[in-house]
């Protein structure tokens, strides 16, 4: 039996504040819901909880982006 060497799927996030810490610590509120719906959408999709991440991150980034300050905030426009 191999199926110990198979990944566990990725676990959807209930609510922001089951996201990890460096999410939660670091993203506005509606940020993080993005992050979590988009996490969730791709957590369906893709077996790696790496990939799921990956397109999390791309979703917060269309409407998001860093400041000076390195603090995450909504783009303008």
């Amino acid at each position: 039996d191999i199926s110990f060497l198979m990944e566990e799927p990725c676990m959807p996030y209930k609510s922001v504040n089951d996201l990890p810490d460096s999410v939660k610590d670091s993203l506005p509120h509606h940020a993080k819901e993005i992050f979590k719906e988009a996490f969730n959408s791709a957590s369906d999709e893709y077996d790696e909880e790496e990939t799921a991440f990956k397109v999390a991150w791309g979703a917060v980034k269309t409407k998001y982006e860093k400041n000076d300050d390195g603090k995450w905030v909504e783009k303008e426009g």
